[in-house]
């Protein structure tokens, strides 16, 4: 009992902390207009489909971090032959490439689930930090369309061109995830000397020749992304630690360093890894013009929106974000994965709008290829959801105070047209016979209606706020599953 209370203590300043962090972050905004307008047109999505996939998926394993020698508990290396011996694991890892072999891959069913699902965005991982290319690049033959990878000879090897085009032929946007860090190359890890953490395992600034090698192969490799594969609408970058850093905040990270010596494994700490990141940017917008760019965890120019990772803030943030979540098992496939139910995300996704944000939703396929089928049936139960109440999520703004009880709000963009979505409770299927709604009124002489049915339905003021009234019809055969969501005009 005591280690639950300290458990959940820490769970609870680990969860305030980070709500705090997102509050108080700094948000700078974008000045292009193309992009401007982009970002506006992705915050009016709501919904998008993230996807994990490399050779770490033979092992259902976390992707790429068993083999970043830090002491934390996803990088432990429980695989291979010899998971004792980091530098044979590694080589045993890296080895995975001749036996990746998706035959079953079929972009056009993923694209087509996610377009019933009403997910409206892709962003796929062309590259995780063990540097493995889903994508044809030139500059590493560490990559899907090897020789060296059985899955080359297939006429869909390039899978990244295969999923972008299948996901924008069902009308989607294409992203790309894309990793800073490069734990395969000889530029950022050093064969000369060992890996101590997730860093570079050498000074930049020591060798700045060496280190401008792995910037310009950075480079090359994004920009080949956002010249072959079509319209690229989102770079969503990751590996925040490869950035810019001022020598204050080095200085700083060193004396917390020398602090920490004593206490055990040092996991990371700050190095500059400028990798021009502002320069960069203008580049991929040559090619790309409006494209989105989310430098993940850099505060700064160069991330056009926030990116909380597997959790909902509590609070609306100020500015355009996106939780990332994880649909079932983790990140990267894992074979006994247990999704959540309909409900879980139609409740989640709810919530994310009420309070301004995007939801991506992260399904990793498993090394033949293919989806769980219960990813299938998740993604059925939230379009079967979203056919009916759409309204209430698409095009639609926060307004305050975003949520009532177990009543979320929504307002549609440039309109004064509210939602008021009622989540249902454990076990209960049928909307009560009166809903009050204690923040809004409708306007005066206008109607409300429930998504899904054209009756106009019964209300009287109440205090501040409004009583809906609810026909037994409309009880016994509710339009949606999980939540109702009510259409009202009000005067703001």
């Amino acid at each position: 009992m005591k280690h639950l209370l300290l458990f959940a203590l820490a769970f609870i300043c680990l969860t305030a902390v980070a709500q705090h962090h997102e509050m108080s972050q700094k948000y700078y905004p974008e000045t292009d207009p193309l992009v401007l307008q982009k970002l506006e047109e992705w915050q009016d999505m709501k919904f998008g489909l993230l996807m994990h996939w490399g050779t770490y998926s033979q092992w259902g394993i976390v992707e790429s971090w068993s083999i970043c020698p830090e002491d934390y508990g996803w990088c432990q290396r429980r695989k291979g032959l010899n998971p004792q011996n980091y530098y044979e694991y590694v080589k045993e890892y890296e080895g995975l490439k001749s036996t990746f072999n998706p035959v079953k891959f079929d972009p056009e069913k993923w694209a087509k689930a996610a377009n019933r699902a009403g997910m409206k965005y892709v962003v796929f991982t062309t590259k995780h930090h063990d540097g493995f290319c889903m994508f044809d690049s030139q500059f590493t033959d560490y990559k899907i369309t090897d020789d060296g990878c059985p899955f080359h000879t297939n006429p869909k090897a390039n899978v990244t061109k295969e999923i972008f085009d299948a996901f924008r032929g069902e009308g989607l946007w294409a992203g790309a995830y894309f990793s800073k860090p490069d734990w395969h190359s000889d530029y950022y890890w050093d064969p000369y000397f060992p890996p101590f953490n997730r860093n570079v395992n050498y000074d930049p600034e020591a060798y700045p020749e060496k280190w401008e090698k792995f910037v310009q192969f950075t480079h090359n490799q994004m920009l080949e992304l956002c010249s072959d594969y079509g319209k690229l609408d989102i770079m969503w970058l990751d590996g925040g630690w490869v950035a810019k850093v001022e020598k204050e905040e080095i200085q700083h990270s060193l004396t917390k360093k020398a602090m920490l010596a004593s206490s055990g494994f040092l996991k990371t700490y700050a190095i500059n890894q400028d990798i021009r990141m502002d320069e960069l940017k203008l580049k991929m917008r040559k090619k790309q013009p409006g494209l989105i760019v989310v430098d993940r965890a850099v505060e700064g120019p160069n991330q056009n929106y926030l990116t909380p990772e597997n959790r909902v803030p509590e609070k609306a943030l100020p500015y355009p974000w996106e939780s990332c979540i994880i649909a079932g098992g983790g990140w990267s496939y894992s074979p006994n994965a247990k999704y959540m139910t309909g409900k879980q995300a139609i409740h989640m996704l709810i919530d994310i709008v009420a309070k301004g944000g995007n939801l991506l939703y992260n399904i990793a396929p498993g090394p033949d290829g293919t989806w769980h089928d219960n990813a299938y049936t998740l993604l059925e139960n939230m379009g079967k959801w979203i056919d009916v109440n759409g309204e209430a999520i698409y095009s639609t703004r926060s307004i305050a105070p975003y949520k009532e009880a177990n009543i979320c709000f929504s307002k549609k963009k440039d309109t004064n047209d509210l939602f008021a979505i009622y989540l249902a409770e454990e076990g209960q299927t049928q909307l009560p016979a009166e809903v009050m709604v204690h923040s809004f009124q409708p306007k005066v002489g206008s109607k409300v209606y429930l998504l899904g049915s054209k009756t106009a339905l019964k209300w009287k003021k109440s205090g501040n706020g409004v009583l809906i009234y609810v026909p037994a019809s409309l009880r016994k055969n509710p339009p949606s599953k999980y939540a109702w969501a009510f259409k009202m005009k009000i005067d703001q």
